[in-house]
């Protein structure tokens, strides 16, 4: 891919559930975007994501990567609070995809009432965490030896995993 791949952001549909989970599953390959060490069924990834909004990156009409959001809380208090996920498919980082997927997140967040997104990064994950930083988000802290990895080189060893937030500024949110 070169960096004038054109790039479409647009909502997701239940027909890019396989390109999706595969995605995501690349990201979990690495060893530093979750603890889940195996892609989720479609129905379990449809049911633990907000319906709206999902959006994907396009290039020539290949999934290129995806965000998504998660509840944080079923409490109606935090009924404007999520998690936020981004992925991009290993061929395609580097284009910028996933600031884009970022942003196009956040408006259309804002726009369903959600005033803050938060995100759990490892401490590896360095593309991720300047990743949210460029993007606006605040680090609040790391929460230490939280899990336990199951697979991989890292069977068995803690990880830390670091908070980030992101604070609407829209006046419909004062």
């Amino acid at each position: 891919m070169t960096t004038t791949a054109n790039i479409v952001v647009q909502t997701l549909t239940a027909a890019d559930a396989d390109a999706i989970l595969d995605i995501y599953q690349q990201g979990m390959d690495t060893g530093h975007a979750t603890f889940q060490e195996h892609a989720p069924s479609w129905d379990d990834w449809d049911h633990s994501h907000l319906q709206t909004p999902r959006l994907g990156a396009f290039v020539d009409a290949e999934l290129a990567g995806w965000a998504a959001l998660s509840p944080t809380s079923s409490r109606c208090v935090y009924a404007g609070v999520a998690e936020e996920s981004v992925y991009v498919g290993t061929k395609f980082t580097g284009l910028g995809i996933g600031l884009k997927l970022l942003q196009a997140i956040i408006t259309r967040s804002e726009e369903e009432g959600i005033w803050t997104l938060t995100a759990g990064i490892f401490p590896e994950n360095e593309a991720s965490i300047k990743l949210h930083q460029k993007a606006g988000f605040q680090s609040l802290g790391r929460r230490e030896r939280i899990g336990k990895m199951t697979f991989g080189p890292l069977a068995g060893q803690w990880r830390d995993v670091l908070s980030f937030e992101r604070r609407s500024n829209h006046p419909k949110f004062d």
